[in-house]
């Protein structure tokens, strides 16, 4: 586990340049980063549970539903996903084993690799979001106040803006 206050001293101190957390940021940073770590560990869990379908699965079918024509090309979704080109390829071999996507050489210029979204595949998302998203509302939503949800909202596009301006 990291410390995010100067060791030894007192947690404002900031004699050598660092910008150590005071203790009221060592306490947001810490409930921040253990409540989501939590929070993805027990989505994973019931998602799995439930469907048999891991989170980066369920990821990948979702962000190919969500485009024209149920495709996407392969290094596109690898950046959606948050993924490396070759974690995404292993994933998308698994997704192709049970039949849920297929790979298909791009019509525009026949180098690029297209992830495509059959429809077996949107069968299973068809039957795994309800449980996904059963989920998210009992372990987050359910939790917060519609104050909390704005300010998290706030706080997401604010993070969102700094970290991917895109």
């Amino acid at each position: 586990m990291t410390t995010e206050v100067s060791p030894g001293a007192a947690p404002d101190a900031e004699d050598d340049g660092t910008r150590w957390l005071d203790t009221g940021e060592q306490r947001a940073w810490r409930a921040w980063l253990y409540s989501t770590q939590l929070l993805q560990e027990r989505l994973e869990r019931e998602l799995m549970r439930a469907t048999g379908i891991p989170h980066a699965y369920y990821e990948i079918l979702v962000q190919l539903s969500e485009t024209p024509d149920r495709q996407m090309r392969m290094s596109e979704l690898a950046d959606r996903c948050l993924s490396s080109r070759s974690r995404l390829s292993h994933a998308v071999s698994r997704l192709e084993e049970r039949g849920w996507v297929r790979r298909q050489v791009c019509a525009e210029d026949g180098r690029g690799l297209l992830a495509v979204l059959t429809d077996e595949g949107f069968a299973a998302l068809e039957a795994a979001a309800p449980v996904h998203v059963e989920s998210v509302r009992t372990h987050l939503f359910d939790q917060l106040s519609a104050e909390q949800v704005a300010a998290m909202e706030d706080i997401g596009r604010t993070l969102l803006r700094h970290l991917d301006p895109d």
